[in-house]
């Protein structure tokens, strides 16, 4: 497994502990008995939806999507983030 690989199996594991905290969170606020409680409920539960939607969609991702908008959110030092992920993809191939 490649080290892309392992970073991306790791950021989808932090957002669904994440997604758990909110969903454990959202269980105790469903407790509270109070009418303002629930409207603000309600709404923080369509934000956490949209978020268990963009989890999807982060598993659904290929290896190289994630090389890609890694490439793009980390500026110049994604070039040398981008070589040596090349340079590793390299020496695993032939080490085989």
């Amino acid at each position: 497994m490649s080290h892309l690989e392992q970073m991306v199996e790791r950021h989808i594991r932090e957002h669904e502990s994440r997604l758990k905290h909110l969903d454990e969170l959202a269980e105790k606020a469903k407790a509270v008995e109070h009418p303002q409680a629930h409207k603000e409920l309600d709404e923080l539960l369509k934000q956490r939806d949209e978020l268990a939607v963009n989890l999807d969609e982060m598993k659904l991702r290929s290896v190289e999507d994630w090389a890609e908008e890694e490439l793009a959110q980390a500026g110049p030092m994604g070039v040398w983030d981008a070589l040596a992920q090349k340079l590793e993809q390299l020496v695993e191939r032939f080490e085989r």
